[in-house]
């Protein structure tokens, strides 16, 4: 009678990795799983709740700013030095809301591809149940985003119709990589900007509450994000990266060039051709916005999505 060279413990992990390979023949997104695992459970320790954590019922004290005062577009310029403090931290409430408005745009965006992504994939993935996470988170924040521009006094700032349009077919037709590196370019724009607000005393406190729970929650996001980026170009030629790449660079063209809306200035008081023409041409902003993507851009070249063409599209938005 042969013995048996197999011990218990060996067989119980045996029939658990056979079971997982039943479960996701997939073995290759294990890396993605487990670091979707990790995700809920961070989740699951540190989350928040804007309607209980965001003082909504104070009422708006203007001698604070709505961002930091140098993220704003016209700080540095010749018209800034001419606007008085009151201006200032009403252009500065004023295209906080423009942000938070133009990031509710883009987390609609983001939502529709995630569900599509998502669509009839095993609901036992880590993956499936951090993507549906995630939404939720981003249900919060748009409202969160909401009820903010609403307090600082600011209408509803849209992107321009061509822009709501091209959003429109873009959370349609795009998949894959170009769905979650356009994801990831939002996010990370967004959170450096953030964690500047945040710890600046200058800035309403309710804002400043604000940009420490997106800054948070995005984190997860953006992990996710790269992760599923890397993953999706595995297998990919030259061909498709190189015209992903190109989608990519020209989503987060019309991502950043939307955060400020031209009403802005009129909504402050502003000579709006002024403060247009001011601002195009202000290079402190513009070399804010290319250190906020250093990390981003690393990234990006580290996938190999950061092509000629596509550099060519981010030096027009001033990322690169």
């Amino acid at each position: 009678m042969a013995s048996s060279t197999v011990r218990p413990a060996d067989q119980d992990r045996d029939r658990d990795r056979d079971r997982d390979r039943e479960q996701h023949p997939d073995q290759d997104r294990r890396p993605e799983r487990d670091a979707a695992r990790r995700l809920l459970d961070s989740s699951a320790r540190l989350s928040y709740d804007p309607a209980t954590e965001v003082d909504w019922d104070t009422p708006l004290d203007q001698d604070f700013h709505g961002m930091s005062p140098e993220w704003c577009s016209l700080y540095g310029t010749g018209y800034w030095q001419e606007m008085t403090e009151a201006q200032r931290k009403e252009l500065t409430r004023q295209e906080a809301a423009s942000v938070a408005s133009t990031g509710i745009w883009f987390e609609m965006i983001l939502q529709q591809m995630v569900l599509r992504d998502m669509y009839a994939k095993d609901p036992t993935d880590p993956r499936f149940q951090w993507a549906l996470t995630e939404i939720a988170d981003e249900c919060r924040h748009s409202i969160m985003f909401g009820r903010a521009a609403a307090k600082l006094g600011a209408p509803a700032y849209r992107p321009p119709r061509p822009v709501l349009e091209l959003g429109r077919l873009f959370k349609t037709v795009a998949v894959g990589e170009a769905a979650y590196a356009s994801i990831l370019v939002a996010e990370e724009v967004l959170d450096v900007m953030q964690r500047d607000w945040m710890r600046d005393e200058r800035v309403v406190p309710f804002i400043r509450t604000i940009n420490n729970i997106h800054v948070v929650e995005e984190s997860r996001h953006m992990k996710f994000a790269r992760e599923e980026t890397r993953a999706r170009l595995r297998a990919a030629g030259p061909l498709r990266r190189r015209v992903q790449a190109l989608v990519v660079s020209i989503a987060s063209y019309f991502i950043v060039t939307s955060m400020i809306h031209r009403d802005v200035y009129a909504n402050a008081g502003l000579d709006v051709e002024r403060a247009l023409a001011e601002a195009k041409a202000n290079e402190h902003h513009k070399s804010l916005m290319r250190s906020s993507c250093a990390g981003l851009m690393e990234f990006l070249s580290s996938a190999g999505l950061l092509t000629r063409p596509a550099v060519a599209v981010f030096r027009r938005a001033h990322l690169i």
